[in-house]
């Protein structure tokens, strides 16, 4: 096996991973499918031990001997960067390697909401970037960060495992510190970081209770923390920082996390129409005035509410929003749409709302006009899953294209 080919193959196909298992040929992942190499014979074991470990040191590879686990990063030849995660599968050693642009891209190239220009220039508090695997968390964050970098003179510290991204000072200065390289152990390297004179730092995924209570108490004492965590939405989210704390502790940890949070970004990867690419579909929850108040009462069903009428003055946007101006504007299918949604129902009568011009909107329509048929159980006329009477559907959030600030706002574009 040429390890090195296949690096080229991963830049040149313009796929995210690849995955090397014993008995399969290598796998690409090319917007979001995995596809065999078929041009390739099946791997071996041996074959992948010698690859992957050849691009570590001694010291590595006798850890992921012993811890069975391991993570690295690896520069090719100026042309990307990749974090490598190694493994046992069945007794076997397996990799997959993420492919990490060595230019991080700016918040436009990704098409995500201009808010978030607003948000990272914050002098203080917490702000989660939540998605599942492979939804481009850590990519938005590098990218907030980046806008950070040269427009702020500020002191960034990082704490990564390892590190992805790799930033050159410009108006900040950027120290990043890879655990097991820079730094023994995570929750040591949280603990000290505060003694390192920083502005902003970004601490990478939460994991556990201490780790997220250590993040607020950053942003409680006048730093700006970035984070991630696997969650799918803002109220998702909210749910996990609090459940993750034991119940003696539930009012304290309301009142803090109220007190520090900044704003949920929540994102998911869609297929474009075109297939050509991936497409970001993003939500923005920024804790206003209102929404502080719910959460620190306890009142999470209710933020969701405020969320959705908060697109206006606050510029905030819900999953189905934006989903429903990807739609508008032909960049996904409907069908693409509805299947990402966390509410399927709320998102059919907003693309109702947009307008029967797009074919595929009016194929969704008549799929959900089609007459159904009673039940054998002798079902009584008028019922259905009908869209509930007196539903608005709310186009003129959706439609309206989210994200944008404006001029008289002063805020850079």
């Amino acid at each position: 096996m040429d390890l090195f080919a296949l690096l080229d193959q991963t830049v040149e196909r313009n796929a995210s991973d690849l995955h090397l298992k014993a008995g399969r040929p290598p796998l690409f992942r090319i917007s979001g499918e995995l596809l065999p190499d078929k041009k390739h014979e099946k791997l071996t074991e041996a074959e992948i031990r010698e690859a992957v470990f050849g691009l570590t040191n001694e010291q590595v590879v006798n850890r992921f001997l012993t811890e069975l686990e391991a993570d690295i990063a690896y520069d090719y030849e100026s042309r990307a960067r990749f974090r490598i995660n190694i493994f046992f599968q069945r007794g076997k050693v397996g990799a997959v390697l993420r492919r990490i642009p060595l230019q991080i891209p700016a918040l436009e190239e990704l098409g995500l909401p201009m808010v978030l220009k607003e948000i990272a220039l914050r002098k203080q508090g917490w702000i989660l970037v939540a998605g599942p695997t492979g939804s481009g968390k850590s990519t938005s964050m590098s990218s907030m960060v980046e806008y950070i970098n040269q427009n702020r003179s500020c002191h960034v510290v990082t704490i990564e495992d390892p590190i992805e991204f790799i930033y050159t000072d410009k108006k900040a200065t950027i120290n990043q510190r890879q655990i097991g390289a820079d730094t023994l152990d995570f929750s040591e390297a949280l603990r000290r970081v505060l003694r390192q004179d920083p502005d902003v730092i970004l601490m990478g995924e939460m994991r556990d209770a201490k780790s997220m209570e250590t993040a607020m108490h950053a942003a409680e004492t006048g730093h700006l923390v970035f984070s991630t965590i696997h969650t799918q939405d803002s109220k998702q989210t909210l749910d996990r920082v609090l459940d993750s704390f034991p119940p003696d502790q539930s009012h304290q940890i309301r009142q803090l996390f109220a007190q520090t949070l900044v704003s949920i970004i929540a994102q998911k990867l869609l297929r474009r129409k075109d297939d050509a690419r991936l497409v970001v579909a993003t939500e923005v929850l920024i804790n206003t005035p209102h929404v502080g108040q719910l959460l620190a009462e306890g009142k999470i069903g209710e933020i969701e509410k405020a969320l959705q009428r908060g697109t206006e003055y606050y510029q905030m946007q819900s999953f189905n929003q934006d989903l429903a101006r990807l739609v508008a504007e032909g960049a996904v299918t409907a069908e693409e749409a509805l299947s990402h949604s966390p509410n399927p129902g709320d998102l059919k009568l907003m693309l109702r709302g947009l307008g029967s011009g797009s074919s595929n909107i009016r194929n969704v329509t008549k799929q959900e006009e089609k007459p159904r048929k009673p039940s054998s159980a002798g079902a009584k006329k008028g019922g259905g899953d009908g869209p509930p009477a007196g539903r608005p559907g709310a186009p003129r959030a959706a439609a309206k294209k989210e994200g944008k600030l404006s001029e008289e706002k002063g805020f850079d574009l």
